[in-house]
């Protein structure tokens, strides 16, 4: 898949994610690249910038297996951005069709 097209919709997809659920790093990076192919930390700086916007917040949770996990939350802040993204996603998709006859 084309990178440029990924790196519009990372953020979103993010977001997207974690509104089913808080997550830590790794198993949201496993979640995504289960459905979009991901090169090896690509969703970190995604999470960090989305947590300095004030999209996300973070919290620490004892693991059984090591260390403590950070794990993120998506906040108002990224609820009302998720919405604004997908209401443009889908225009944008409803042109692409469009334009394409729907071939996509």
């Amino acid at each position: 898949m084309n990178i440029q097209f990924k790196k519009g919709v990372l953020d979103m997809c993010v977001l997207a994610v974690l509104m089913d659920g808080d997550s830590y790093g790794y198993d949201l990076a496993d979640s995504l690249s289960g459905r979009i192919q991901l090169a090896d930390g690509t969703v970190y700086p995604i999470l960090r910038k989305l947590a300095s916007d004030g999209m996300v917040s973070t919290y620490l949770m004892e693991s059984k297996n090591g260390p403590p996990r950070k794990y993120y939350h998506i906040t108002e802040k990224g609820k009302e951005k998720l919405a604004d993204d997908l209401k443009e996603w889908s225009s944008l998709k409803d042109a692409v069709d469009i334009i394409t006859g729907g071939k996509v």
